[in-house]
């Protein structure tokens, strides 16, 4: 079913950040009936390079939403390159999603397109892993990207790469991107996929000259594209606002810990490479680990699974899942690196903010989760990471775990052996 199908009108609700700041992202055109409108809000963030933060409503990130949003506009965006693809006379890709926030929409897209091969990167830092190429997001909290696949021949191969991210601002991290495979190996052809393309004019003549300049073909498609508005001051707004309201401190909620099993010679993701052939026995893990949580969950609570920054497919696959076993409302998000603005006010995605110690060693060690329960009292808390972020930071009084049962919600914290990107090369050949 087409995302468009899927959605349930409602009534216009006026942007806060709109009326009171001046944001707005104003429509262009869009597929299958999507709108900008229906895929991003408009938030805010301390960051001084980027002040405007367009919150999806459909990535499963910043707000809870059904698997089946999640997936139905990742389904209608795998379709778009498609057939992007056919034009030039291709009929498969390598996929690449863009760490952190589109590596569960990349890894949706290419299980749609039956793609050889998905690719994401990384910013998580491992000293036996190789890093083959890397690039930069100058507008991030986190910019710098890394790409380790286990196979590097995945990157040499002529095959045409899907890029895939939520957004499109201006280009320059597909672009950036694109400059460093090119730099591994050289292709011809670049498809850039986005729920939303906000790029101007200039940006698209910008992104023109440069594809000249590197002698490849980049063709960008979205779901929809906008024109932006952003007031020249909104940076200094942000800064003078008062410190958002965090989650309010309760009677501690339940906590529960399940750790479950992972074959061995099965990605968890993308992040070290993930082939065509990886999917059956991925699907059938998956269906495990659901039906384990299914059976510790109160059957008639909605939930709400949360994934650990990067790793969103697979909890979004187990949110999937859990939708057909379990009758009550079932939701996904994921914590993230993104400081973004919380302001309790009707018209403002992020309304509540849970800020905790990062699990894993990083320069920044701040991380945040927003809205949860917010909109949704009541719900379990599904909270799903692999075992490299299952630390004492992760269960500290200043960790996810604590922070979110310290505001009264019962959580169940799932633990999945992370990928070994060593086991998985033997189990594969690869020396």
């Amino acid at each position: 079913m087409s995302g468009a199908r899927m959605r349930q009108v409602s009534a216009p609700v006026t942007s806060y950040a709109t009326s009171e700041f001046g944001l707005r992202a104003e429509h262009v055109s869009g597929h299958r009936g999507w709108r900008v409108e229906d895929l991003v809000q408009a938030g805010l963030r301390r960051n001084p390079k980027r002040a405007h933060l367009w919150v999806s409503t459909v990535l499963g990130k910043h707000i809870p939403v059904p698997p089946a949003a999640i997936f139905a506009a990742a389904g209608d965006l795998g379709d778009l390159a498609t057939s992007a693809l056919a034009k030039h006379g291709a009929s498969d890709a390598l996929v690449f999603g863009f760490a952190e926030t589109a590596t569960g929409l990349g890894h949706a897209v290419a299980h749609r397109m039956g793609a050889g091969h998905y690719l994401q990167s990384t910013r998580r830092h491992d000293s036996h892993v190789p890093v083959i190429a890397r690039f930069e997001e100058g507008h991030s909290h986190a910019t710098d990207h890394l790409v380790v696949p286990t196979d590097p021949r995945s990157l040499h191969t002529d095959l045409p790469v899907v890029l895939v991210d939520d957004e499109i601002s201006t280009g320059a991290t597909a672009l950036d991107a694109i400059r460093s495979m090119q730099g591994v190996h050289g292709r011809t052809l670049y498809i850039v996929a986005s729920l939303v393309d906000m790029r101007t004019d200039r940006d698209v003549t910008r992104c023109l000259e440069r594809a000249a300049e590197m002698g490849v073909d980049i063709e960008f498609i979205s779901l929809a594209r906008g024109i932006t508005h952003i007031p020249e001051d909104l940076p200094a707004q942000v800064v003078a606002l008062p410190p958002g309201p965090q989650q309010s401190p309760g009677a501690p909620g339940r906590l529960e810990r399940l750790e479950v099993s992972w074959p061995e010679h099965v990605p968890d993701g993308g992040r070290y490479g993930f082939d065509r052939s990886d999917w059956a026995a991925f699907d059938r893990a998956v269906t495990v680990i659901a039906t384990q949580v299914a059976a510790v969950l109160d059957p008639a609570r909605p939930v709400i699974v949360i994934g650990h920054e990067e790793l969103m497919y697979l909890p979004q696959r187990i949110a999937g899942e859990l939708s057909s076993v379990v009758e009550a409302p079932i939701l996904s998000q994921t914590t993230t690196r993104s400081p973004a603005h919380v302001i309790d006010h009707q018209g403002y995605p992020l309304r509540r903010g849970y800020r905790f110690v990062a699990p894993e060693a990083d320069a920044a060690p701040d991380r945040f989760l927003y809205n949860a329960t917010r909109e949704h009292p009541g719900s379990q808390l599904v909270v799903v990471v692999d075992s490299p972020a299952d630390t004492a930071a992760l269960t500290a009084r200043d960790g996810l775990l604590e922070t979110l049962r310290g505001g009264g919600d019962d959580v169940l914290a799932v633990i999945v052996p992370g990928t070994d990107h060593r086991a998985l090369r033997a189990t594969r050949g690869q020396r």
